[in-house]
Parts: C-alpha cells; structure tokens; sequence
C-alpha cells in the first residue's frame, strides 16, 4: 500500500499481507495515509523505546507515536514487539499472526483518535478492535 512502510528482520512476518491489512482498514474505517510505518522489533528494542520516549521502564507489545494534527490522515509509526505478542498469543491461546493482527489495528486505532487510559474508553476501543479483528483476521493468517 502507498506510503506504509513495513520494517521486520523477522521471515515470517508477510509485508504484503501487513500492507493489505492496512488497505482494508483504511476502506472500513475511511482514512488516508500521510506516512505509516510499523515496526517488527524484539522486546530490548521496545524496552529501549518505552524507556526513552515515555519514560516507562518496562516492555510492551506496542507502542503508537502520532505525528498528524489530523484523525483521519494518519502519520506515525507503530512499534510492534514480537515476543510480547507472541506471550500473549500463548496467554490468549491464540495464534501469533491473529495477535499481530490485532495489534495492527490497535495501533491504527490510536492513531484515529482512539484512547485506551480509562476504562469506558478501554472497552469502547476493545469492542472496536474485536469487531474488526473477526472482520479482518483472515488476512494474516
């Protein structure tokens, strides 16, 4: 897809199929893309990130930045980790691609104005997130 970049080292991450996940998300929920890159990373690159940008000393499976003054004209970067999605793909009992999948789309949904810090807000992006993983999951596995 124009103007998303996928950076991985990892070989079973499929590009094309990150790049078609992000295109249908971008037709269900109506944005363009400025620039957006998502980033397959391990958990001491994310630590190292969360650390110096947000001042948390602690690893997470991904981390949002937004660059764009505007919600649906997304510019950012997605930092995603891939052991921490993989630990809550076992936590979860699900399959790490469905994970990855449902990062993506946490991800987007920050960048669209999406806010996870209080609980209502949590379960509304939750509801959000489930409906358009069951929606679009097939696209990664």
């Amino acid at each position: 897809m124009k103007n998303v970049r996928v950076y991985s080292n990892y070989k079973f991450i499929k590009k094309k199929k990150v790049g078609l996940l992000v295109k249908e998300l971008s037709g269900i929920l109506e944005f363009d893309i400025d620039s957006l890159e998502i980033n397959f990373i391990s958990s001491d690159k994310i630590f190292k990130i969360n650390s110096e940008y947000l001042n948390h000393n602690f690893t997470t499976d991904i981390i949002t930045f937004n660059y764009s003054n505007q919600q649906k004209k997304l510019d950012g970067e997605l930092f995603i980790s891939i052991d921490d999605a993989s630990e809550n793909a076992q936590k979860y009992n699900v399959d790490l691609q469905e994970e990855l999948a449902r990062l993506i789309i946490h991800g987007i949904l920050h960048l669209l104005g999406f806010d996870d810090q209080h609980k209502k807000d949590k379960i509304k992006m939750k509801q959000q997130e489930n409906k358009l993983l069951n929606t679009l999951k097939f696209i990664l596995l």
